[in-house]
């Protein structure tokens, strides 16, 4: 089972990854707020995570990291 790892602190809540899943599984984070000021991505279902590799390709600050 594939899953995905933001690495929050890095991630500027541009939405991209968001737009870009096919599976529409990552969302920014309402409830908190990085060091940087942003609504982080977060994973709202690892269990439907194919590894596409779609979020992690797209994201221009590289803050997604895709485990198989």
């Amino acid at each position: 089972m594939a899953k995905i790892i933001i690495n929050e602190s890095v991630c500027k809540g541009c939405e991209i990854c968001v737009n870009t899943c096919p599976q529409k599984i990552i969302a920014l984070a309402s409830d908190r707020i990085n060091s940087k000021g942003y609504h982080p991505a977060q994973l709202l279902d690892e269990n439907k995570c194919t590894g596409c590799c779609s979020c992690a390709m797209m994201c221009p600050d590289v803050a997604i990291t895709v485990e198989r």
